[in-house]
């Protein structure tokens, strides 16, 4: 029986408590460092939504002049006409996801409907996103009356690599807000009925760990509430409405071809059956993110990629000719050599909207540093690095990172140039943390066999400016990588593939292996992506030890001695958890993972090499997972460090204005034989 607390104990224990807690905010407020990671190709995007008018006839559909609708700031996407004179979108400005309602320049002459509380405002621009986390993803919006309709990505899920996205309702005058997607599911790409009595959704029960597609089903619920849940279809995503009993939906089918899908349902009251699906679209090129509107009766807008074009383009197909269905190209005679995302039309069908990649042409130039909204300020800021596996000098001045091929130093200021140092492919990059000016890198081909030639080098910049200095630390080239370097400068531990599996080992700072190594680990598995603590007690990796060659893959700590081997986090069966990195206190570790599943339809959004990922941080005891960034990007290769860089943008300035030099999703492209799918995954 337990022995009740006596009050004199009582007291005690609050006022050790509060103690800790005082002391714990004044160790934080001084101990507030900053993490940066790599968004792949995220810093060259640069979108914005364009429009162009649509003039329909009974035989005949022609198109304007396009027009740019959004301002040239950060990153604008899925947009939503509440109405022709108005745009809601998805905004990355200021660090974070905003929803952004622009008023356009005719609003003078045609009112908003249903929206006067924007109109009696006087503005042209309204911030209505939600007071939900600041961080949180808020994709695919739209209006319906009074309420907000979007995909938030705030609320975690209940178990590992299962999707936090969720559709949420707020309304615009009092902020209520209520989660429409039950808790156990995960639901992508809302569309609200022209009523506005009906949403249906791309729902996602069980994810394989696959990008190319989520295999989603096609849900109705009541928009008002989130109840009458229905399903409609299997293997069905991003739904639209034509009308009330009309939708339209994309899939990928058994050839490999997207194409896009007519629903045709009968809705009494709430009582909902599926009458008719037919493809509109033929085989032969991919055609997905499908957009209607009762204003443009007979008429789909699609994007595209087919086999004569590199690019993702917007097309009208129009329907209204039965068994000869004609498509017009709304965007390849404007901007052939664009990529165009995700088309929408206007309720009244006058316009037809998307985005795309605006250019360089309103001068802002790349960003080295873009600050992004920090969950936890005390401790860190928080910042997207254009460039891949940075790292920070001991003295926070430098940052480190490779290009894939190429190693280059900048200043984290931004100031200065940004220094090639070595040219030829090589991953990642680590500081010494004594000798001032040394900095080590794998030297060969990446994502290579064990037997692969790749070697760990040192490369001194610090020699009066002149040619770096590289020094070959490892000699059998049996893809030795991922070096870190201990604290007290006197050990490397790094990967190699000698032993015919890829295990941990150390070796000398300064002589490399010639002296010697100690083998870490052993086994039939792959250890890799090590990183030494700076307090030099611990070790971290991940690594596939619990399932060797599936793909799957958690951290781990051991002690540079070899004890103490521990599981510090795992994302769940076939998850994946990589690239640890310690904080400055060696508290904590700082990890990419799909630990939260995805947060939106891969198909729309341009790139997804891998099924992970989002910035975690998490305590070295594995407590306190925290999910840092909420997007649909690739992030990975974090680093920490122990300096506080300010929380603002920062303006590189060797490489120009650079931007739209990005790929759309690889596993679109057509192979040689015309009717495969290239063997890439995005």
């Amino acid at each position: 029986m337990e022995t009740p607390i006596s009050m004199t104990s009582l007291l005690l224990l609050l006022t050790s408590f509060l103690f800790f807690l005082q002391s714990t905010k004044a160790a934080a407020s001084t101990t507030a460092g900053s993490i940066a990671f790599t968004t792949l190709g995220r810093s060259r995007y640069s979108f914005d939504i364009f429009s162009l008018s649509i003039a329909s006839q009974s035989d005949s559909i022609s198109l304007s002049q396009e027009t740019q609708l959004t301002d040239g700031v950060s990153v604008n996407f899925n947009g939503f006409f509440p109405s022709s004179n108005s745009l809601l979108y998805v905004s990355e400005r200021n660090g974070s996801h905003h929803l952004l309602l622009d008023l356009l320049p005719s609003i003078e002459q045609v009112p908003l409907t249903h929206h006067s509380v924007f109109v009696d405002s006087g503005k042209t621009r309204f911030d209505i996103t939600p007071n939900l986390d600041s961080v949180s993803m808020k994709d695919r919006p739209s209006l319906s009356g009074e309420n907000l309709i979007y995909v938030s990505t705030h609320q975690p899920s209940f178990s590992p690599r299962k999707s936090w996205a969720g559709v949420y309702s707020t309304h615009i005058s009092n902020s209520n807000t209520i989660r429409l997607t039950p808790d156990d599911v995960a639901d992508f790409s809302p569309a609200v009925s022209p009523s506005g009595y009906w949403t249906a959704v791309a729902s996602l029960s069980v994810w394989s760990g696959e990008v190319e597609e989520l295999n989603t089903d096609l849900y109705l619920f009541r928009t008002f509430d989130g109840s009458q849940r229905t399903f409609i279809e299997h293997h069905a995503g991003w739904p639209c409405w034509a009308d009330d009993s009309t939708l339209y939906f994309h899939r990928r089918d058994e050839s490999g071809w997207w194409g896009v899908y007519k629903a045709v349902l009968s809705i009494t009251g709430d009582a909902i059956s599926l009458i008719s699906v037919d493809r509109i679209t033929p085989t032969g090129f991919h055609a997905f993110t499908p957009a209607a509107s009762p204003g443009l009766p007979g008429v789909v807008a699609i994007a595209t990629r087919r086999p004569d074009s590199e690019y993702r383009h917007v097309e009208l197909v129009d329907l209204r000719n039965k068994g000869k269905y004609s498509y017009i190209e709304v965007t390849r005679n404007v901007k052939p050599f664009s990529h165009h995302y995700n088309p929408f039309i206007s309720p009244d069908g006058s316009r037809i909207g998307y985005h795309r990649c605006r250019g360089s042409s309103n001068g802002n130039p790349p960003l080295l540093f873009e600050s992004l909204k920090s969950i936890a300020p005390e401790e860190f800021s928080l910042f997207r690095f254009d460039g891949s596996y940075p790292s920070f000098s001991p003295d926070g001045k430098h940052i480190a990172f490779v290009g894939l091929p190429g190693v280059y130093v900048a200043n984290t200021d931004g100031s200065g140039s940004i220094k090639e140092i070595l040219s030829g492919n090589a991953f990642p990059t680590a500081w010494d943390w004594k000798r001032e000016g040394v900095i080590y890198t794998s030297y060969g081909p990446d994502f290579a066999s064990e037997s692969t030639r790749v070697d760990i080098i040192s490369i001194y910049i610090g020699n009066n400016n002149n040619e770096p200095v590289i020094k070959r630390l490892t000699t059998g080239g049996e893809n030795n990588a991922f070096p870190s370097p201990s604290p007290d400068g006197k050990w490397i531990v790094f990967r190699s593939g000698r032993s015919g599996h890829k295990n941990l080992y150390i070796m000398d700072s300064m002589k490399g292996e010639s002296t010697g190594l100690y083998q870490l680990t052993e086994g039939p598995w792959t250890d890799t992506m090590c990183s030494w603590s700076p307090d030099g007690e611990w070790i971290a990796f991940s690594s596939d030890r619990e399932n060797p060659g599936g793909g799957s893959f958690a951290i781990y700590m051991v002690h540079p001695n070899g004890t103490g081997l521990r599981r510090v986090v795992h994302s769940g069966e076939g998850g994946r958890a990589n690239h640890p990195a310690f904080s400055p206190d060696s508290k904590k570790l700082v990890f990419t993972s799909d630990y939260a599943g995805v947060s939106a339809e891969p198909i729309s959004n341009p790139h997804h090499y891998q099924p992970y990922g989002d910035i975690f941080t998490i305590n070295i005891d594995g407590s306190g997972i925290r999910r840092l960034t909420h997007n649909s990007y690739e992030d990975g290769t974090p680093a920490w460090t122990k300096f506080f860089l300010e929380p603002k943008d920062v303006s590189e300035s060797l490489r120009g204005s650079a931007y739209c030099g990005f790929d759309d999703c690889h596993w679109l492209n057509i192979a040689a034989n015309h009717n495969e799918i290239d063997g890439k995954s995005c």
